[in-house]
């Protein structure tokens, strides 16, 4: 099948190479000339397990193109995909102008039947929106269909290959039934196709994001309760997660959740609901806990400390908003390293992929925070190491050297990666979340 993607980000790279993958044969369009030099050598510019190879083999063999030209997208294909970003407005609602820049564009360009696929987050009603204004241009035919994305970063070329669900919002079954076909080589174990209207689509998305991000803030809320009333939140967490009506995902409390979907798409679904007269009280105390959730490990400093952080040596582990991606957006660690910077400390900070990125979000902070590619190196005379991303590296490290290393062997860890009374045999203050 002839398929264009508008867009490649981290949703639309991951798309072109896994559909190529299969067959197809797919022209993926950005406007960004420089990012399109890059991948047309198959130098992919973020990290995700397994992307690299999969763009590589495709581009060699000719099934994967990249362009600046989205008008040769459309004119190649005969399902586009748009996949371009929807960042927030300042009132917390989905900014559609990229969305609405590449309607536009499709509907002058297109000069036959097509099928047009919205795979960005988007609220309730867009592809509406979206096919309004490709009627402006346009004479031809087409169908619109909402294919939300479900892809976890850090697993997304697994996530898309062996999909928990494919949702296909679309009032045409003919067109439905040719993304079906599209989807069907990722079906070979177990058919979890699932065929809704368009706008019931484009609420699953929203709906699941915002339900994670409860069960998140939920689990952090309770962690703090734990620690006043003296109750042990990995005790509680366990038998918890023993309740099938609940279950042991997204229940590990720790200092809030980060990326560029949780906090965006919380925000966003909560001003849809105030849009249509309805007071999302649930939404806001999610988004509310996690904003106070995120700086949890300063201000436990500022308590140990008794306030005074200047002139301190603190060393961070884990810098991206989770593990085996490079992405820093709303980071929590992002949030306490510079209140660190702020209050007078010299910050020391590794992570095994996001090193750049941060450097790039923490250039305001100066030489106050070093960078460091090793993760021992960042201990050397330390106050106090921070733990804000639960790396492998980070889970079995040699104990006996990190407190050698460090000024004074104190560990705030903000993903309650070790046992606490391990910890203090091995002679460290241990402080972390929900646990006495």
């Amino acid at each position: 099948m002839k398929v264009g993607v508008i867009g490649a980000g981290y949703v639309g790279l991951v798309t072109s190479a896994c559909l190529a993958n299969t067959g197809n044969e797919v022209v993926c369009a950005d406007r960004d000339p420089e990012l399109v030099e890059q991948l047309e050598r198959a130098e992919v510019p973020i990290y995700e397990e397994g992307l690299e190879t999969l763009v590589e083999r495709n581009t060699r063999d000719e099934r994967l193109q990249f362009t600046p030209d989205t008008e040769e997208a459309v004119e190649h294909a005969d399902v586009v995909f748009i996949t371009v970003g929807t960042p927030p407005d300042e009132d917390g609602s989905a900014d559609l102008g990229n969305i609405e820049s590449v309607a536009e564009t499709i509907g002058q360009t297109m000069d036959d039947y097509t099928i047009v696929v919205c795979k960005s987050t988007v609220p309730v009603g867009t592809c509406e929106h979206v096919a309004d204004i490709i009627e402006q241009y346009t004479d031809c035919d087409f169908d619109i269909a909402s294919n939300p994305e479900f892809m976890k970063e850090g697993a997304a070329v697994d996530d898309f290959k062996s999909p928990s669900r494919v949702v296909i919002g679309c009032a045409d079954d003919e067109a439905t039934d040719t993304l079906a076909e599209l989807y069907q080589p990722f079906m070979r174990r177990s058919n979890r196709l699932l065929r809704v209207d368009v706008r019931s689509a484009e609420m699953i998305k929203y709906a699941s994001n915002a339900m994670l991000a409860t069960k998140i803030s939920f689990i952090n809320e309770t962690a703090n309760i734990c620690e006043e009333v003296g109750a042990d939140v990995e005790m509680v967490r366990q038998g918890m997660s023993l309740d099938e009506r609940i279950g042991p995902h997204f229940i590990y409390p720790g200092v809030g959740y980060g990326g560029s979907c949780f906090p965006k798409d919380v925000q966003a679904l909560a001003r849809t609901a105030r849009e249509s007269g309805t007071e999302p009280r649930i939404l806001d105390a999610v988004d509310t806990v996690n904003e106070h959730q995120k700086t949890r490990l300063y201000r436990a400093a500022c308590e140990h400390f008794d306030g005074d952080l200047d002139g301190m040596t603190l060393a961070v582990w884990g810098l991206s908003f989770k593990p085996r991606t490079d992405d820093i957006r709303n980071a929590p660690s992002l949030s306490n390293v510079r209140r660190f910077v702020d209050d007078g400390a010299e910050v020391r900070a590794t992570d095994p992929e996001a090193i750049m990125n941060a450097r790039r979000a923490l250039d305001a902070a100066g030489d106050e925070v070093q960078f460091f590619h090793k993760d021992y190196e960042v201990l050397e005379g330390a106050d106090a190491i921070f733990i804000f991303t639960e790396w492998e590296e980070f889970r079995n490290p040699d104990f006996e050297r990190m407190r050698e290393l460090m000024e004074r062997p104190i560990v705030f860890d903000g993903r309650n990666l070790y046992d606490p009374d391990k910890m203090r045999e091995r002679g460290f203050e241990y402080i972390c979340i929900g646990r006495p």
